[in-house]
């Protein structure tokens, strides 16, 4: 018998967006399908009965599963099956992970696990932002305390207008934009977007439009809960001792601002954990140590956020305009392709960029039927001793992850097409000191060492980031260019890179229960205004690409060919594309549209394989003359193979300038020939001359004897009798005299052994 479910839906971008529970993962905390044309996800929630002992943070763990079947594919690699998550899924965990975990309550720490499962995919309709959608679902039908629901929706950039969820399609070909925005009824949580240099009215119009949307998908998500939803955990927060609060601030008094102002973040640190070890000492016999390091990092963070507020004064002593100092060096390591580094205040990042082959792209095995193929990467690492640290190298986690693939869109779409530039680019960011906005630090160290590199930019792209701290009186105060403190304090984390014309590249967390599209109105102007500051530094420090590839990068040169003429580059089984390699020391890849790509350690590697396949997929043109090579010999001519692959046939009256009975007089297997295309006729079939090119003729002249040979008939005329055979008369040829019974070897036929 088939389980009764329970649905709601509501239209969105006039597609139909179903909700349904109660058929699906009945032992979950909560789960929910979400569809959204024929893509379909399963979402859920689940909750531990006990917080986790000895915990100080919120153990939120969110999974994202896709699996191949979703859309017909068997995984590529040897086991055939799906191994540790890509890239993009754990991009995908986190922008699930990022608008939920504001709307838990502080101090839950029980463990739990959100897992989303896509289990149709369309190709057309991205299952990223349903998985948000069945997430806060799931959430708000389980017995887990959760303050939602949010939403998510896509906003593209078509034809002037924004759209909601565009098609994918349309947003690969289309779209200018493509931002997703998660939020509640009331207000934004997050964002995230890639751009192509559009304007900051266009975001906030996308903003506007999106939070229109998001209300019609959580009115139904209510819907939902109030006609299947849990009873909620009972939870009450951590409260603290008044009397321990009282003592503390007794003891912090004035003492707090000498210590919390200073601009060295090392020593800010270091006399705060002094302080508060000082007092927790003091305190301890009469209170407990936890209650007396909360109220310490309370009283921490009220004094901070008071001081920009009412005072305009940061910790390091800037206003909330004022970027830290930039020092910019491109160029530093002498044997890379290209490098720089980008130090802001105490953020400091290296950038360097290494260039390879069309080969070295890497190709993406995901739900598409066609992989893609990435020709640039940015990888980004944060080391422990960038933030002073002791700890273990592992494997890059999903910050490194998603700062890599933010400052990875921000470059995107200033990088030259791969007509004009066909390297393939990896740019790797070292994070050698981190005090905030490494993201952001890693987007203009990327820039300014493709530059270095030699890469023509379309623009330079700078990135900055921009905080927030909200006041119990509804004052606020936007931050530029966050510092480390400022990030943990504050309410806001975001993220905006682009160039002076437009936005191209955007990432908002926050910390509250949402922000209004006016705060977003103020934060992007201000930003802005330091990236344009940015760029003007960087554009001090390098203003346009290297005019030179550095001498240890590799040479590339690009042949467009005709599609026709893959395979004969390619030859039987790779043979001809192998034989070339190994001749000329390059490097080269074809694509299905006949490009080219030749990479060579050097560029007389690279122009060798470039003349050779110029002149393998030549087309055959009459009059031209080329250096064949004899192939076959028959008793009326030889067939000589032209440098593409074409073979012709060169008849006997044709071999030279004095009559021959037998090709072997003149010629063997092997010989290289200069011949001109006399002909090609309604067949295809190419005929040649080698006595046009001794005696200077043309075409013409050749179809002219043509003709004329075949008016006298076999037996020859008397103006040129046709030998059949035995001695030929003496005649002159190539300035020497020649007679006899066996011809001297034509001039200009080279024998090869």
């Amino acid at each position: 018998m088939a389980l009764q479910a329970t649905q709601v839906s509501c239209e969105v971008a006039g597609r139909t967006l179903t909700i349904e529970t109660g058929k699906l993962a009945e032992q979950a905390g909560g789960a929910v399908t979400v569809r959204y044309g024929d893509t379909l996800i399963l979402a859920t929630a689940t909750a531990s009965k006990e917080p986790r002992p000895g915990t100080d943070f919120f153990p939120l763990t969110v999974d994202y599963e896709q699996r191949h079947y979703a859309s017909g594919k068997i995984p590529g690699g040897y086991p055939r099956r799906e191994g540790r998550p890509s890239d993009d899924v754990i991009l995908m965990c986190r922008l699930t992970d990022r608008p939920l975990r504001p709307l838990f309550p502080k101090g839950y720490r029980n463990d739990v696990q959100v897992i989303v499962y896509v289990l149709s995919a369309d190709l057309e309709n991205a299952p990223d932002t349903l998985g948000i959608i069945g997430a806060s679902t799931a959430l708000m039908i389980s017995d887990i305390p959760f303050a939602g629901p949010i939403a998510a929706v896509r906003m593209g950039y078509v034809d002037g207008q924004v759209v909601a969820n565009p098609l994918t399609t349309e947003l690969d070909e289309k779209s200018k934009l493509d931002l997703v925005v998660a939020g509640t009824a009331d207000a934004i949580m997050m964002v995230e977007a890639g751009a192509n240099e559009v304007s900051e009215a266009v975001i906030l119009e996308a903003l506007e439009a999106a939070q229109q949307v998001i209300k019609d998908i959580v009115a139904v998500q209510q819907q939902l809960a109030e006609q299947v939803g849990k009873t909620k955990q009972q939870f009450e927060p951590p409260t603290i001792d008044p009397e321990a609060r009282e003592a503390v601030e007794t003891e912090l008094q004035d003492r707090l601002a000498a210590v919390l102002n200073q601009k060295d973040k090392a020593t800010r640190e270091e006399g705060l954990d002094q302080l508060s070890q000082e007092i927790v000492g003091k305190l301890e016999p009469q209170h407990p140590a936890d209650q007396v390091v909360s109220c310490v990092e309370q009283h921490i963070k009220q004094a901070v956020r008071a001081q920009i507020i009412e005072q305009d004064v940061r910790p390091d002593g800037r206003d909330s305009r004022t970027i830290r100092p930039i020092s910019i060096e491109a160029g530093i390591l002498p044997r890379t392709h290209g490098s720089a580094v980008f130090t802001r205040g105490q953020t400091q990042a290296l950038s360097v960029v290494t260039l390879g082959s069309p080969g070295d792209a890497q190709r993406l095995d995901g739900l598409a039927w066609e992989d893609e193929i990435k020709r640039y990467m940015h990888h980004y690492f944060f080391p422990p001793f960038s933030t002073g640290e002791a700890r273990f190298l592992r494997g890059p986690s999903r910050r490194d992850i998603g700062h890599g693939r933010l400052a990875e869109r921000a470059i995107l779409p200033m990088l030259p097409s791969e007509e004009e530039f066909g390297y393939t680019i990896r740019v790797v960011s070292e994070i050698l000191s981190s005090n905030g906005s490494t993201s952001m630090a890693s987007v203009c160290g990327s820039s300014l060492s493709l530059l270095d590199a030699g890469v023509p930019l379309k623009q330079p792209v700078a990135g900055v980031a921009m905080g927030l701290v909200l006041g119990d009186d509804g004052q606020y105060k936007v931050l530029s260019d966050i510092q480390g403190m400022e990030d943990f304090l504050g309410d806001m984390d975001f993220k905006v890179a682009g160039t002076t014309d437009g936005i191209t590249a955007l990432q908002m967390d926050i910390k509250v229960t949402g922000i209004t599209t006016e705060i977003m109105r103020e934060a992007l102007e201000q930003a802005r205004e330091g990236r344009l500051f940015i760029l003007d530094k960087m554009q001090e420090a390098l203003p346009e690409p290297r005019s030179k590839l550095s001498s240890y990068a590799p040479r590339m040169i690009t042949v467009s060919i005709n599609p026709e003429k893959i395979g004969a580059v390619i030859g039987p089984g790779g043979k001809t594309i192998r034989g070339l390699e190994a001749q000329t020391g390059a490097d080269i890849n074809i694509d299905d549209k006949g490009l080219i790509s030749i990479l060579s350690p050097s560029a007389e590697g690279a122009e060798q394989a470039e003349t050779l396949i110029r002149d393998m997929t030549a087309e055959v043109e009459v009059g031209t003359i080329y250096l064949s090579k004899v192939v076959r010999l028959m008793n009326f001519g030889a067939f000589a193979e032209l440098p593409m692959g074409t073979d012709g046939l060169i008849p006997l009256e044709e071999l030279a300038e004095h009559p021959v009975s037998r090709a072997e007089e003149v010629v063997e297997i092997g010989d290289e020939v200069m011949v001109m295309v006399s002909e090609i006729d309604s067949q295809g079939r190419v005929n040649l001359s080698r006595r046009a090119v001794v005696e200077g003729g043309t075409p013409q002249d050749v179809m002219r004897r043509k003709m004329q040979r075949a008016r006298q008939g076999p037996s020859g005329g008397p103006g040129r009798p046709r030998p059949r055979g035995g001695a030929t008369p003496a005649t002159s040829y190539g300035g020497r005299r020649l007679g006899g019974d066996q011809p001297s070897r034509p001039t200009g036929v080279r024998r090869r052994r």
